[in-house]
């Protein structure tokens, strides 16, 4: 059973309309949660919303929306305020133009949304939309009001429906040179670009997202899975910073045989050890009932 849909409305190419409906491509209902809680009962916590000024509790009829127009000074704005903002964006996503797939960076790539037809009443306008798409090998771009602000989205065909992707602005992505521009360049050998070329050739793939396994999620649950037995949970001590010179070549031969290269011997270590850290017990609410 498909999940209620995120948006409906239209898809406009010129003349040419179709009721479309966004389902999201991506989900995370099968992520492990954890729910914030009273360490002494072992109840649920509720977050409630406290009045920055007074501390008093404000209930959810109470509840508005403002924008800070100077320090301290909100203008409220109203839920029907808000909706009295129409654009045709809200109910049609209206086709501007379409561009090289290569083009777009994939910086700009936000959250997928898979687009079906909805219902049957313009099934033949979507097929014809995205056939035509498919021959030209383009992707187009439009734009659509979701959770209240208008967003560029990036269409194209993905099987028997289309996939829309959410685009940031401009203004969203941040210049890399601020990150870069520090970077030194050093001199490095033609050899070692060489052996490194070579590393990345034996590594060479395609791209399969079923290969790759959330570890730390597969860990999370089993944690949770031995603390809700009854397991005790023995802690695990961080590794110690690896402060051992390798020589760069030699690790990059070393990689390209598959073998770790190597390691200088460390310097000893003058400090003592610490002592190991007691654990601290804590009484559960359980032990308190019982007592």
């Amino acid at each position: 059973m498909l999940p209620r849909a995120y948006w409906k409305g239209s898809l406009k190419l010129s003349l040419v309309t179709c009721p479309v409906a966004l389902y999201p491509a991506s989900t995370t209902v099968e992520r492990t949660r954890f729910h914030m809680i009273n360490t002494e009962t072992g109840n649920r916590l509720k977050q409630q919303m406290v009045d920055s000024e007074t501390g008093e509790v404000v209930e959810k009829e109470q509840k508005g929306r403002g924008y800070e127009v100077s320090k301290g000074e909100y203008v409220q704005i109203e839920k029907e305020e808000l909706e009295s903002v129409q654009l045709e964006s809200n109910h049609t996503i209206d086709i501007d133009n379409f561009v090289p797939r290569d083009e777009i960076d994939r910086r700009y790539l936000d959250s997928p949304y898979y687009m079906v037809p909805d219902g049957n009443a313009g099934l033949d306008a979507f097929a014809v939309i995205r056939d035509a798409m498919k021959d030209q090998d383009r992707v187009a771009l439009a734009r659509v009001v979701l959770s209240n602000r208008e967003r560029i989205v990036a269409i194209e065909p993905l099987g028997n429906g289309l996939i829309a992707t959410t685009l940031r602005y401009a203004y969203e992505v941040r210049n890399e040179e601020d990150f870069f521009a520090d970077i030194k360049t050093p001199k490095i050998s033609k050899d070692m670009v060489e052996l490194a070329a070579h590393i990345l050739d034996s590594k060479a793939a395609n791209f399969d997202a079923s290969k790759f396994e959330d570890e730390y999620e597969n860990a999370l649950k089993a944690l949770v899975k031995q603390k809700a037995s009854g397991k005790t949970i023995k802690s695990v001590e961080k590794p110690a910073k690896a402060d051992n010179v390798i020589s760069l070549m030699d690790a990059l031969k070393q990689s390209l045989k598959g073998k770790a290269p190597a390691q200088r011997p460390a310097r000893a270590s003058r400090a003592e050890p610490r002592p190991a850290a007691k654990k601290a017990s804590r009484s559960t609410a359980r032990q308190r009932k019982a007592g």
